[in-house]
């Protein structure tokens, strides 16, 4: 279908990440996998945190490598109360758990007989094959497809769902440091990436903010910078001490922010977002931010830090999100494999 027409050429179009799910995706990590090492233990409660605040008003789909491993979660859950008629588990095996990142990218558009929706199987390469073996974790996206019985278009390039964010109006931001390291599609100029973005995501406006924050090793996801909260306004983050290593990159990000206009030449209104200060682990520095939240049904689930600031970006977030409950989690065992809530979980629109 894809070598036919593309996406945009059909209608098709990637909605907001707060548009109606009809469910969550999730990539269950695995005791070997090389995501937590030496810390995997408190891990899964993690997630059966976020869990049981997602299966509150939405379904939740986990991808196990067994059914062993799905029996195992069912007890995870059970110990925290969640309710299990509102998780399924899926046998689409995956080396590590970024669902973000090698998950289905769901794309919309309306037909004569209502919404119809396809997927979007952009190439995964372990963030410029840093982590071998990734094949099973590429695979992902096309084993969804079959279950949901939905069109696939193969782009036949790499692109990981945490470096793209959209508004659902016609506008995407993403960061030069991810979308053009050489390590993902050397082939390709700056142009040529964003035709392919116009074409499989059906976005006509694209916004390019500059680095990644310190120890993010996905080479500068904006999902730990800078969100869409409604179709005018951005999240972003700001390093409040001078002395940090992550002031100055994010100080550049934000100025390129005040000059960007959206797809309708209106200029973004900004709200900036604390940052929980150094979070570290074994002499290693960790990506931990404020914004990698995930935007649920009638949540926003936040990551927190044990850190004095985790109050005030809940604070700023519930007046950005009024309709919308906002729930802190805490992400210290979490950000240990480098990412967090954002980075494990990828929407499904209804």
């Amino acid at each position: 279908m894809s070598s036919v027409s593309t996406p945009r050429e059909l209608g098709y179009r990637m909605p907001a990440e707060w548009a109606l799910h009809a469910a969550t995706w999730l990539t269950w990590p695995r005791p070997d996998g090389i995501s937590f090492p030496g810390r995997y233990e408190p891990v899964p409660d993690v997630y059966a945190r976020f869990i049981r605040e997602l299966v509150r008003h939405e379904r939740v789909e986990i991808n196990v490598w067994h059914d062993d491993m799905a029996e195992d979660i069912r007890k995870v859950l059970r110990r925290h109360e969640v309710p299990l008629g509102a998780v399924g588990f899926h046998r689409f095996p995956s080396y590590e758990p970024w669902c973000r990142d090698h998950g289905p990218i769901f794309v919309l558009r309306d037909g004569p007989a209502g919404r119809d929706r396809a997927i979007v199987d952009w190439g995964y390469n372990a963030w410029g094959g840093k982590y071998p073996p990734f094949d099973l974790d590429d695979a992902v996206p096309q084993h969804v497809a079959r279950l949901r019985g939905l069109p696939l278009f193969s782009p036949g390039i790499v692109m990981e769902g945490g470096s793209l964010e959209v508004n659902g109006a016609g506008t995407l931001l993403t960061t030069e440091a991810c979308l053009l390291n050489p390590n993902r599609n050397p082939h390709l100029s700056k142009e040529q990436i964003e035709q392919y973005l116009c074409d499989y995501l059906g976005v006509r406006h694209i916004l390019w903010l500059g680095d990644g924050i310190v120890g993010d090793d996905t080479d500068g996801h904006i999902d730990d910078l800078t969100r869409f909260v409604n179709p005018t306004t951005v999240v972003t983050v700001v390093e409040e001490d001078p002395q940090d290593e992550n002031y100055g990159l994010l100080q550049e990000n934000l100025h390129r922010l005040r000059t960007m206009k959206d797809q309708d030449g209106q200029p973004l209104r900004i709200v900036e977002l604390p940052m929980p200060g150094f979070v570290e682990c074994e002499d290693q520095r960790l990506p931990a931010s404020y914004a990698n939240f995930y935007i649920a049904n009638r949540q926003v689930i936040v990551p927190t830090y044990r850190h004095a600031n985790d109050a005030r970006a809940l604070e700023i977030l519930q007046r950005e999100f009024p309709d919308r409950k906002v729930v802190g989690i805490d992400s210290t065992d979490l950000i240990w494999g480098l990412g967090s809530f954002h980075c494990i979980s990828q929407q499904e629109p209804a």
